[in-house]
């Protein structure tokens, strides 16, 4: 399952991809579109976290639309058993899930994104091929790597802290900024340090100069965000 191919890293092009998911055959470029894309993986089909994982995506759908983001999730198995674990997670957490699902049971995509486990020896197929990691790829519209995260198959994802990545990123995209550490939609950003102070007093009314590193500002019309 090893590959010779470059690793991927922030600022490496997402790579393309046809498969088949729960909502039909996609070009994963054409699936991005003009979207950013949270890309997750589940070890497999019917395990307690990913079924608890995938319920929390899905009540969280309305603030990944509203922030642009489609979701797509991966787990090691055949479209068949995925349909049949939608209907327990729809039970399980009362919820609709509504975003697709990619069947990988030959593990190709997996290994083309570098998912595969090789640290949990018990985290493996009849076959004795192992099993995907929780990794997680934000991709923007330029089908651009923005962050990577990597978590062992029995550790359950923060999603609201992949909602804030995003809030960060997209506001680092639009505005001059960077976020500080646990940083939340509306609270203060730093200035980054490419903006002169001329330049800050226009773009941050008011900025507070902290170090002549270290600036904060408001952004006008930020309000705090439910996550």
């Amino acid at each position: 399952m090893s590959s010779d191919r470059n690793p991927l890293r922030l600022g490496s092009i997402a790579p393309d991809f046809e498969a088949e998911t729960t909502k039909g055959h996609i070009k994963f470029h054409d699936f991005i579109g003009n979207s950013w894309v949270i890309l997750f993986s589940h070890p497999a089909d019917f395990t307690p976290v990913c079924t608890t994982e995938l319920g929390v995506v899905a009540r969280l759908q309305p603030k990944f639309d509203e922030r642009n983001v489609k979701v797509i999730g991966l787990s090691a198995n055949g479209l068949e058993s995925h349909q049949e674990w939608i209907k327990d997670i729809n039970e399980v957490n009362d919820v609709d899930l509504k975003f697709p699902i990619i069947a990988d049971a030959d593990r190709k995509i997996s290994t083309l994104y570098d998912m595969l486990d090789y640290q949990d020896l018990t985290n493996l197929d009849a076959k004795g091929i192992p099993f995907t990691v929780r990794s997680v790829f934000i991709i923007d519209p330029k089908k651009t790597i923005r962050l990577t995260l990597s978590y062992p198959a029995s550790t359950g994802r923060n999603f609201d802290e992949i909602l804030r990545v995003v809030d960060s990123l997209q506001l680092g995209d639009k505005n001059r900024i960077t976020t500080p550490a646990n940083w939340k939609h509306g609270e203060k950003v730093i200035v980054h340090p490419s903006v002169t102070n001329e330049e800050a007093a226009t773009l941050f009314p008011g900025f507070k100069t902290v170090k002549p590193y270290l600036r904060f500002a408001t952004l006008p019309g930020t309000q705090p965000a439910t996550i």
